[in-house]
């Protein structure tokens, strides 16, 4: 099987967001490989281990993305293709998504894999439309996979409950929770990572000109939520508090 992994570079869950100058500051934070991707490599090394073939990662970033990118072939990938772009802040989920089908329209994939969300923006778009531009199935928040020759059974998390969809390959489906457990990298495999193949392409490798893959989408702000305001506790008999509660309803919460 050709499999393909679509995988992204995002803030390590324990860091604290700063915001300067309307950006979020990125100097000194941690990176990781956003959790439901993980998801995914693993899924698509263990479809190799039961199936043959061959997995290759991809993701469009910055250059400091290769490390991300040798921590997944460390997990059990095969190769990885790193679409470089200097300028993150330029680009969405349309740039994106343009950019990685240009890439895997010629690439014969016969399963994509890429996680549900990503923990930083969390639109869930660009895998969905990866598969539209490719013309493919896709199916969202899957929780288990399984190929049957030119065909796969997929069960879909429709929250809180779920459904089994089978579908032709090719077909693009996206990793929610629960779907495996990934594997951490082990000392052989983070060897073995060093020597495996890792490609770097710039948009003009693919006949990609910038202004074809312009944002859609401008940003007016960034910021964060208000801090929580310290609770009160209502004293009294039963009746003052109700009052008290009512009161604070509609002078301060100002929800009645």
């Amino acid at each position: 099987m050709n499999i393909y992994v679509i995988m992204k570079r995002t803030f390590d869950t324990e860091e604290k967001i700063i915001i300067e100058n309307g950006n979020i500051k990125s100097d000194g934070v941690e990176f990781i490989i956003n959790p439901y991707d993980e998801y995914a490599i693993e899924e698509a090394i263990a479809l190799r281990e039961n199936h043959g073939g061959e997995v290759t990662v991809i993701t469009f970033g910055e250059e400091d993305t290769e490390k991300e990118l040798r921590t997944a072939l460390a997990m059990g990938a095969d190769k990885a293709v790193l679409i470089e772009c200097d300028d993150m802040e330029e680009i969405d989920q349309f740039s994106t998504s343009t950019i990685l089908a240009t890439y895997l329209k010629d690439q014969k994939a016969d399963i994509i894999i890429g996680g549900n969300v990503a923990v930083d923006g969390g639109s869930g778009q660009v895998g969905p439309r990866v598969a539209e531009i490719l013309g493919i199935p896709q199916v969202t928040a899957i929780t288990k996979l399984t190929i049957d020759r030119d065909k796969a059974i997929i069960v879909h998390d429709v929250e809180g409950d779920e459904e089994t969809i089978e579908v032709s390959l090719p077909v693009l489906v996206t990793a929610q929770q629960g779907l495996n457990e990934p594997r951490y990298p082990s000392l052989p495999g983070i060897m073995k990572a060093k020597k495996k193949p890792l490609t770097t392409l710039e948009l003009d490798d693919l006949d990609i000109e910038a202004e074809d893959v312009k944002a859609k989408i401008e940003k007016v702000g960034i910021f964060l939520p208000p801090q929580k305001q310290q609770g009160k506790i209502l004293e009294g008999e039963l009746n003052n508090q109700v009052q008290q509660l009512v009161s604070l309803l509609k002078t301060e919460a100002k929800v009645i």
